[in-house]
């Protein structure tokens, strides 16, 4: 991530899952402020335009995503009485990744450039960072309220794994399933 542009990367993420995360991190400004004064620059890929952050991808791979933050971070930033219950949906949308394998961690595109390719081109390099990493595959969730996004990913070679009923979180971050999606890592992705 280009330095100085954690907080465009935020405002980004938020954009793009601030539905989701707005329960557990809002309001806006301070979830923005949240991402990103917990960004870990080095699990992200970025596409700019003229200089402008104007996509991030995240991924998790190690143990460590896009955005950490712990939980005592959590607690520090919202204070206990607001912060419990924080970390418990917080724990809803928390990850694990398998051994070799790559696991996005959100990807979001500036409005004004979506449609012009913004985000296959971050897929594309999510894939070779899987791959120069020794992974052999790269796995992502969808939401079900996100077809576009589903549609990217099965053109850029995802499948569908499996899918999660959530029905209990549609009013509360605004989906009701969640569909697992992975596709293989070959060698000639790496090398970036």
């Amino acid at each position: 991530m280009p330095a100085g542009a954690g907080r465009r990367a935020a405002e980004l993420y938020w954009e793009a899952f601030g539905r989701k995360l707005g329960p557990a991190l809002g309001p806006r400004e301070r979830g923005v402020a949240f991402v990103a004064a917990h960004l870990n620059h080095d699990r992200a890929v970025t596409a700019l335009a003229g200089g402008r952050l104007v996509g991030v991808a995240g991924y998790r791979h190690g143990g460590r995503a896009l955005v950490g933050g712990s939980p005592a971070d959590v607690l520090n930033a919202y204070g206990w009485l607001a912060g419990l219950p924080r970390l418990a949906l917080l724990a809803l949308l928390e990850r694990e990744e398998s051994a070799r394998e790559l696991v996005m961690d959100g990807i979001a595109v500036d409005p004004a450039s979506r449609g012009m390719g913004v985000g296959g081109l971050l897929l594309e390099e999510v894939s070779a960072v899987a791959a120069d990493l020794g992974c052999l595959r790269v796995r992502l969730d969808v939401v079900d309220t996100n077809p576009r996004a589903r549609a990217l990913y099965e053109r850029r070679g995802f499948r569908a794994t499996g899918t999660e009923r959530t029905p209990f979180l549609r009013e509360l971050m605004g989906f009701g399933a969640v569909t697992r999606m992975s596709r293989p890592v070959t060698a000639g992705e790496g090398g970036r």
